[in-house]
Order: C-alpha cells, then structure tokens, then sequence
C-alpha cells in the first residue's frame, strides 16, 4: 500500500491538554505530524484542529477513529485534497540591499502573486499565500537572492462538504451515537 497526503480535521471543545492528547495518539502510531493549526470556529468555544499526516487511508482511518473517541472531540474526519479547501502563508525575510540589487525579486512578487509585508532599516518581509506546493515554488525562486528567514504555516482547511458545523454539532448532541459521518451533511 502507498502511503498519500492526508488532512484532518478535528473539531473540539475548547479545553486545554487536547493537543496532548491527539499527539500521543499520532506518537503511538508512528505517524509523524506534516502541519498543524489550531483554530477557533464559527461556534464559540469549539476549536479545530487542522494537521496533515502522510499515511496509509487504512491506518488514518483509525487514527481518527481513536481520535473520535477522547472526550472533548466533537468529530474527526479524514479528507484527500480534492475534498478540501486549503491554504498556507509564507514568510520570506530578505536583506533590503538583495531587494534594492535585484528588480528581479520585484518580477518574482507579482509572478508569484506575493506581496511585501514590511521593510525595516535593513531587511524586507514578503508573504505569500497559497498551497504548500506554491509557497516552496516561491522559495526556490528567492533562494539565489539569499534569504535571511523562512517560515511557513500549518495548513488551513474547510471541507468542500455543504454541511454546516453548527448543524454538525447539533445532529451529534441529538444522536445516539458519536460515529456520525461528515458525508451526511
């Protein structure tokens, strides 16, 4: 079996050790962790956690199916890229003389539709946003110019599903069971 890029999305109530929690699962498992992000939703005190994972579909599938089983865990759900929405930014920090030197790195900048963050005394921030594979495209271009700092972020994410969060939460509060599908909604 191949292993393939994964994004998972889990959605929680906004308590503190889940991290913790979810690591150890992914620990266990030998499954290093690409990406993560952890953010609020639209329902407060719910958060989402968003990390992308190379593996097998067999052995994610019950990675999540251990993740739905903590406590505080609304719902875990396994998407491929195509059942997904998602992006990444990018921060380039480049010396300000390279920048002045090289109009070229301006050309770049548009190319790569990134756009200048800051200039300070002497250093410029670029950022990017965009996939992973975007991101890096705009790295190796800049790389020859010398770059100072580089971070990217973890993935951000929403299911290409109709389904609504609250209606989600809602239809798990009334349901018997905890193991509701994301592809019902």
């Amino acid at each position: 079996m191949s292993t393939e890029e994964y994004t998972i999305s889990v959605l929680t109530e906004d308590k503190p050790g889940l991290l913790n929690k979810l690591t150890i699962i992914f620990n266990r498992r030998k499954i290093n962790i690409q990406s993560l992000n952890v953010s609020t939703t639209e329902i407060p005190g719910v958060s989402r956690y968003t990390l992308v994972v190379h593996g097998e579909k067999s052995a994610l599938d019950k990675v999540v199916s251990q993740i739905r089983k903590l406590i505080d865990v609304l719902g875990a759900f396994i998407y491929d890229k195509n059942e997904i929405y998602y992006q990444e930014i990018a921060l380039y920090k480049l010396s300000l003389d390279s920048f002045r030197e090289n109009a070229s790195i301006e050309q770049l900048l548009r190319k790569y539709g990134a756009k200048i963050l800051a200039i300070e005394d002497d250093q410029i921030v670029l950022e990017k946003t965009g996939t992973q594979e975007d991101t890096h495209q705009l790295y190796e271009a800049l790389e020859p110019h010398g770059i100072l700092e580089f971070v990217r972020s973890g993935r951000v994410a929403l299911s290409k599903s109709k389904r609504k969060t609250e209606a989600f939460i809602h239809e798990l509060e009334t349901a018997k069971s905890r193991n509701l599908s994301i592809k019902e909604f």
